[in-house]
């Protein structure tokens, strides 16, 4: 399954020596991820292929509990190579690999 959206990004403070930055799935992609039978993972994570500009990279969405969507962390590494900053907008294309 590939999907692709367009996202906020937003920052979450884990503790005081680190920041994460994700985007969110919209709702209704996030409901037909969930809906892919697959094997369990920690945290109820998916493992995914994702593209944003240039970059593309293995990781894992995993499930808000504030929310209810998938997130999709952004590593520092893509953010600096992409020029992508907090509260802007960023064009996703994620290909699920499990199920």
């Amino acid at each position: 399954m590939i999907i692709e959206f367009e996202g906020e990004i937003f920052r979450w403070d884990a503790r005081d020596d680190a920041s994460w930055f994700f985007t969110a799935v919209p709702p209704e992609l996030s409901e037909e991820i969930r809906e892919i039978p697959r094997p369990y993972r920690g945290f109820g994570s998916v493992r995914v292929r994702a593209r944003v500009g240039g970059s593309e990279w293995s990781t894992s969405i995993f499930p808000s509990s504030q929310s209810g969507s998938y997130v999709l962390p952004l590593k520092k590494a893509v953010r600096d190579a992409e020029g992508l900053v907090d509260g802007g907008a960023v064009v996703v294309r994620i290909e699920v690999l499990d199920g």
